[in-house]
């Protein structure tokens, strides 16, 4: 195949990381390597690729090693935490894919851009904060952490089933989006908005990080859009959407209109925790000019771009 699309490949958690393994560094860079095997696949068809990827697991282990050591050396705010897991998971990807697209003979350069993303210090995701990050915590420990400022839920039982939970706002504008545009334009394979990417606010011509974090898909949404990608592809651990999933009327489904996927959002069967953002982030790609969406498996990617696999929204 020889196409000059761009396609934005939203990397899920895990292509990343195996739930399977202990996640040390040796394990995320064997579930990475294999991850970039794929994507070097789809480089070689033609496309031209952006990558984006999720963090959850990184900074949430970034996060728990700032709670134990908080009595040695001062904690990071989840922004800098943020930045910090874009930058670890950009060098790892960015190694590995470069490694794959060796013998494909394809010497591109690969770039990471730790990526900020504007939100409206006025979401009201912020008078409502519903993203659980971090350590589970017990009773015990409640009344110090929310005396430091924190949002406490029970989201869990036992022992410990309390969690720090932050604001998701709606993702605005990709801060760097003329510099990922140059260095696509230069022949750069780019990473960027990993983890949804740094939530940042502007106030009176001063940026500053909030303690928030944007869901990924929709952050990989808008860069699609931005760089009037055609194609956006979001990666998951099922290789098709499902309606009524997980029941006996289970049905999966090869492609979804707008109004439909938008119909059946509604209807609730995409829930918000899992496929609920990705189905929104494909309507939102595809209502903003995009040609089409696609969800679906790793292991499926190269297959749904050629429309064998995966669910296409158009």
């Amino acid at each position: 195949m020889n196409t000059t699309k761009t396609v934005v490949i939203a990397l899920g958690g895990n292509a990343l990381l195996d739930p399977k393994t202990n996640g040390s560094i040796a394990e995320q860079i064997r579930t990475i390597e294999r991850s970039c095997q794929k994507i070097a696949q789809i480089i070689a068809q033609g496309y031209r690729v952006v990558l984006t990827h999720g963090n959850g697991p990184q900074v949430g282990n970034l996060l728990i090693q700032q709670e134990e050591a908080k009595e040695l050396v001062p904690p990071l705010p989840l922004d800098i935490c943020g930045a910090m897991t874009q930058g670890q998971l950009g060098y790892l990807i960015q190694q590995k894919l470069r490694e794959a697209l060796g013998p494909l003979g394809i010497a591109k350069p690969v770039v990471t851009v730790v990526t900020q993303v504007q939100v409206d210090p006025d979401d009201p995701a912020f008078a409502d904060p519903t993203k659980p990050i971090g350590p589970f915590y017990s009773e015990r420990e409640r009344p110090m952490l929310e005396q430091k400022g924190y949002v406490l839920k029970r989201v869990g039982k036992g022992a410990k089933p309390w969690r720090r939970v932050v604001a998701s706002p709606e993702p605005k504008d990709i801060v760097e989006i003329e510099s990922i545009k140059e260095l696509i334009a230069a022949g750069s394979i780019v990473i960027a908005c990993g983890g949804g990417g740094v939530p940042v606010v502007r106030e009176h011509g001063r940026w500053r990080g909030v303690e928030a974090v944007i869901d990924k898909d929709l952050a990989s949404a808008l860069l699609a859009e931005e760089l009037g990608a055609e194609i956006l592809l979001i990666l998951t651990n099922v290789e098709r959407v499902a309606l009524y999933f997980g029941t006996p009327q289970q049905v999966f489904l090869d492609r979804m209109s707008v109004r439909e996927a938008r119909r059946y959002l509604l209807e609730g069967h995409f829930p918000a925790g899992s496929m609920g953002p990705k189905v929104e982030a494909a309507i939102r790609f595809v209502e903003g000019g995009g040609e089409r969406a696609y969800i679906t498996s790793l292991e499926k990617a190269l297959e749904a771009l050629e429309g064998r696999a995966g669910t296409g929204v158009y």
